[in-house]
């Protein structure tokens, strides 16, 4: 065999090694991944691994992203190309940790293609980008059940929450059955449930069915929502508990709740120092007593490290509102009414209860303090609405106070603080029953012996898994009057995010205990951090030069007016050239000042470029530095078996 054959034998043998290389690491390399990005962002967090673990039926999901429409699209729509990239990339990683029980398919919706009919379809948003071409990028998700759930849109502002809503469809879709809610209050909240006919026989006596309030209502569009009578002593049959304004509650209530949530109930609590939906019945206005409008579930609370101290209210002037205390009265400012804003940073934004939340609204809302709990109790407290950091809490002596409030005198006794006050907190950890010992309870006797008995009832002591409430200090954000305003046709028209933030709260609840551990992700577009370092420092130095030239052009400018104001009238001549010298003299100035505003610009753009040199020459170098390092290892490895053999052929 000649040398030539050897070389095509030697080419065709490295080309065939090459190719199976290729194909064996495409079908091993997917489970051979390592996630070096800062904040894990494409590994999947152990919430989603459970949820994928438990999937017992094949699930189609369809990512819809229109990537030839974008090619003729602005740069705004451009921007999503990154974006995509990260999404389907994160969706393969949970079709890989699926066993199977995911089939991804990434879809192009082509203008007049069933694709584009099927993204319709779905509900999916369009954008139109020319008169065929429309822009869609979203989520759908199929069970062989026929439940079909989408996200319409990835919004960019979702991102760090993208793997919380696409695990919150898988946990929801393969959960066929509503979730029940359960409101349990001292206020008619839930109205008069009655059917249609018995509506009319009511108006046709003279009587007015009570409506339901309408965050109610709302909540009865997506889940089984029913009413816990607030004397019960047993609750159960309910997924999650919806507690508002609980006044007066008997000791078994209080009982019933403890166990609901040790046994892992979740559980919502809006509690209220003064609430003004709580209004007093005419019989109590004709006795002329004073009304108790505060609720408070301290005994529990405290067991889960919080507290709502009575007569105490959050306050903070940057967020007070105006409004007429009562009807006739002058519009003025209230210390208890505020306005909670995302931009003054009121809202807990790595929580997917508060983190698209712009404005909530609270009236009289208490403030939530944290109690002392042993170390290894393990509760963990996250504020997730809060007043900013000039919030103080103001108290009241008796509730006659805010009956007929003086709106002036109670803003002149605030005093701001130097910390935020909590209004909203979520609170997880194995709890311990506040009944450890029981209760006792008083038992009817029998025919025979009327003499009541007591008898103890004893339950959990501590919860077995880890348990999920969340605790709002306010009653009156979810009421009609501040969530809601009259609209058309008698309707109700949401006004600000007060209605979602209990949405937000349910829907939190409703996923599993899985899904809830699931918090935000890291962000996938990272800042260039020292480039921006330098651009701020260099920015920070020539504001400074703008400053001494505009000082030195001021102080000109005064030179001028000095001169003027003193010269005679004869002097006309001696002032044109003092004049003209101060110009010259100052032009020379600013000129050179300019020449040192260019120096920092140029010191400014030159440590950026040498940055960006840098790294492009440790990206380019870096492969073949390796290489060259395997060759040299190599080499010496052979040249030392080389030597390794010379001498023991020597010896022999």
């Amino acid at each position: 065999m000649n040398s030539i054959t050897r070389a095509i034998i030697g080419v065709l043998l490295v080309l065939t090694i090459t190719f199976s290389a290729i194909i064996v690491c495409q079908k091993v390399a997917p489970s051979l991944k390592i996630d070096i990005t800062d904040q894990n962002i494409f590994t999947l967090s152990d919430g989603t691994k459970n949820i994928l673990g438990r999937l017992n039926q094949p699930i189609k999901v369809k990512l819809f992203y229109a990537e030839t429409a974008t090619l003729k699209a602005s740069d705004q729509i451009k921007f999503f190309n990154n974006y995509y990239v990260f999404v389907k990339e994160l969706l393969e990683e949970y079709q890989a940790e699926s066993n199977g029980m995911i089939d991804l398919e990434i879809i192009d919706p082509r203008p007049f293609s069933d694709e584009e009919a099927q993204a319709l379809r779905y509900g999916l948003q369009r954008f139109p980008i020319t008169e065929e071409e429309n822009f869609f990028f979203g989520l759908a998700i199929q069970t062989p059940f026929g439940v079909e759930k989408t996200i319409p849109f990835f919004s960019p502002d979702r991102q760090n929450f993208v793997e919380y809503d696409i695990s919150y469809l898988i946990d929801t879709a393969i959960t066929r059955q509503k979730q029940k809610v359960g409101v349990l209050s001292s206020l008619d909240v839930m109205g008069d449930d009655i059917s249609g006919y018995m509506a009319q026989m009511m108006q046709m006596q003279g009587q007015t069915p009570k409506k339901s309030w309408a965050i109610i209502s709302q909540l009865k569009q997506k889940y089984d929502v029913s009413e816990v009578p607030a004397d019960s002593t047993e609750i159960k049959g309910i997924d999650i508990l919806l507690i508002v304004h609980p006044k007066d509650l008997s000791e078994q209530t209080l009982f019933a709740i403890d166990q609901f949530v040790l046994s892992g109930g979740r559980t919502i609590v809006c509690v209220d120092p003064y609430c003004v939906s709580d209004k007093p019945t005419r019989q109590e206005m004709q006795m002329g007593t004073v009304p108790d409008s505060s609720s408070d579930l301290n005994i529990l609370l405290r067991q889960w490290g919080l507290e709502v101290p009575e007569n105490t209210f959050a306050g903070d002037r940057a967020l007070a509102l105006k409004a007429a205390m009562m009807q006739g009265q002058r519009v003025q400012t209230i210390i208890g009414f505020l306005g909670l804003t995302g931009e003054k940073e009121c809202f807990d934004r790595e929580s997917v209860v508060t983190a698209n939340l712009n404005y909530v609204r609270v009236l009289f809302a208490g403030a939530i303090n944290e109690t002392e709990l042993p170390e290894e109790s393990g509760i963990t407290r996250r504020p997730i609405m809060t007043t900013t950091n000039r919030g103080n809490t103001w108290t009241i002596s008796s509730a006659y106070e805010l009956m007929i409030p003086d709106a002036t005198a109670l803003l002149n006794k605030f005093t701001a603080g130097d910390e935020p006050v909590a209004i909203g907190c979520q609170v997880t950890g194995k709890f311990k029953s506040a009944f450890p010992d029981g209760i006792e309870v008083e038992s009817e006797g029998d025919e025979e012996n009327s003499v009541s008995k007591t008898e103890k009832i004893t339950g959990l002591t501590e919860a077995a898994e880890d348990c999920v409430i969340m605790v709002f200090s306010d009653v009156d954000f979810i009421s009609d009057m501040i969530a809601y305003q009259d609209s058309f046709f008698g309707m109700k028209a949401v006004v600000g995010d007060n209605a979602a933030l209990l949405s937000n709260s349910i829907d939190d609840m409703a996923g599993s205990s899985d899904l809830i551990s699931i918090r935000s992700r890291g962000n996938f577009s990272r800042p260039f951090i020292v480039v921006d370092e330098i651009e701020a420092r260099a920015e920070k130095e020539t504001e400074k030069k703008i400053a001494d030239i505009n000082a030195e052009i001021a102080k000109f400018q005064q030179d001028l007016n000095d001169i003027a104001s003193k010269a005679r009238q004869g002097d006309q001549e001696l002032l044109g050239s003092s004049i003209q010298e101060k110009k010259r003299q100052l032009m020379l100035d600013i000129r050179l000042k300019e020449k040192e505003q260019r120096d920092v610009k140029m010191s400014e753009r030159q440590d950026i470029e040498k940055l960006g040199r840098k790294l492009r020459n440790i990206c380019m170098l870096l492969t073949p530095a390796i290489i060259l390092l395997i060759a040299i290892g190599l080499a010496i490895f052979r040249n030392a078996r080389k030597r390794h053999y010379i001498s023991h052929a020597s010896d022999s």
